[in-house]
C-alpha cells in the first residue's frame, strides 16, 4: 500500500496563510439561495442522477443506491460552534428532503470533509453503511458513529452488484494537533451497471492520476474540486486548482467531469467566483469543452444517459 505524503505545512506557513486570508474579500456574508427540489427516491439499475448539494457532498443515484459523498450539513467546518470557517450558503438539498441513505463516502478526516454532526445525523435517520480510510473507524465510534467498514489504498468492497475501491490521493489527515496523518486519506471509484464514477475527495496533482487510469481506463464521470486552491505557495500540494483538475480530467480519460467543493465555505485565499471564472478560462484557451467538464447549480440534478 502506497501513502502519497505531500509537503508538510509548517506554523509559519500556517501563520502567513492566516494573514494574507484575512487580508482577502471577495466572500459574501450569506447567500439566502432557496433549496433544490426533493430528489427522487430511487433509480433503476443502469440509470444516473446526480445532485450537487454543497462543498464536496454529492448525491450519487446508481444500480438502486443512494450513495453520499462527504456529506456536511453543520454551519460550520470547524471543531467549534462559535467559531472557524462558517458556511456561506444553506445546502442545496434540506436534510429532511434527502431519499434514503444506503452508503456514505468520506474521504478523510478534514472538518470539511468527515463533519461528525452529519454523519451522526445520517445514522440516525438512515443508518447507512459509511466508508472510510484506515485508522478511523475507531475514531468515528467514539464520536457515536458506528456502522463504518475501514479501507486500504486500492482494496473494494461489493454493495449489492456495485464494487466500490477507495484509491490514492494526494493530500493529507488531520483533526488535532496529535493525530497528523494517523487516519487514511483517499478517493472513491464507483464500478456500476450504469458506467465507472470517480470521487476525488480533496486532492493535489500527482502520479497517481496516472495509476488510477491504468486500473480504472474507462472512467464515466470524475468529480473533482475546484477551489480552496489559493495561495498556491501552500495549497499547491494539496489542492488542485481549475487549471489542474482540467489535467486530472484528461488524465483520466473521463468522458464527463463535475467541478465540486467550491461556494460553501472559505478555506483558500481564491474568491467565491474564482474556481468557476477559471474553469471558463479553460474553456475559452479550449483546454477542455463546456460539456465536458461541467458544474452544478446548488441542489440541481442531472440525470445522465447510459454510458455506451
Amino acid at each position: 500500500m502506497k501513502v502519497i505524503h505531500p509537503q508538510k505545512a509548517t506554523i509559519l506557513g500556517f501563520l502567513r496563510w492566516r494573514l494574507m486570508l484575512g487580508m482577502h474579500t471577495g466572500w459574501p456574508k450569506w447567500i439566502d439561495a432557496q433549496p433544490g427540489l426533493r430528489p427522487v427516491e430511487r433509480v433503476g439499475n443502469g440509470e444516473l442522477i446526480v445532485t450537487f448539494i454543497n462543498h464536496a457532498t454529492m448525491l450519487l443515484q446508481c444500480d438502486g443506491l443512494n450513495i453520499l459523498t462527504d456529506p456536511t450539513w453543520s454551519m460550520r467546518s470547524s471543531p467549534f460552534a462559535w467559531f472557524g470557517p462558517r458556511r456561506v450558503r444553506p445546502p442545496g438539498i434540506r436534510f429532511e428532503d434527502l431519499p434514503p441513505i444506503d452508503v456514505v463516502l468520506v474521504s478523510h478526516n478534514h472538518y470539511d470533509h468527515m463533519d461528525i454532526p452529519t454523519l451522526r445525523r445520517l445514522e440516525e435517520a438512515h443508518h447507512p453503511l459509511i466508508l472510510v480510510g484506515s485508522k478511523s473507524a475507531g475514531f468515528l465510534k467514539k464520536k457515536g458513529v458506528a456502522r463504518t467498514q475501514e479501507l486500504v489504498t486500492w482494496e473494494q468492497t461489493t454493495i449489492g452488484q456495485t464494487k466500490i475501491h477507495f484509491v490514492p490521493a494526494q493530500h493529507w489527515s488531520q483533526r488535532t494537533l496529535w493525530d497528523n496523518n494517523k487516519m487514511l486519506w483517499g478517493g472513491f471509484v464507483i464500478e456500476a451497471k450504469y458506467g465507472t464514477i470517480y470521487f476525488a475527495g480533496d486532492t493535489g496533482y500527482g502520479p497517481f492520476v496516472d495509476e488510477i487510469h491504468e486500473r480504472f481506463p474507462k472512467i464515466y464521470l470524475a468529480l473533482l474540486p475546484l477551489g480552496s486552491y489559493e495561495p498556491r505557495w501552500m495549497m499547491h500540494k494539496n489542492h488542485i486548482n481549475p487549471q489542474e483538475a482540467v489535467l486530472v480530467h484528461k488524465r483520466l480519460g473521463a468522458r464527463i467531469s463535475i467541478g465540486m467543493h467550491f461556494g460553501t465555505f472559505r478555506l483558500g485565499a481564491e474568491t467565491i467566483d474564482d474556481p468557476l471564472a477559471d474553469l471558463i478560462a479553460e474553456y475559452a484557451k479550449e483546454s477542455v469543452k463546456p460539456d465536458e467538464f461541467i458544474t452544478l447549480g446548488f441542489g440541481e440534478a442531472r440525470k445522465f444517459l447510459p454510458a455506451p
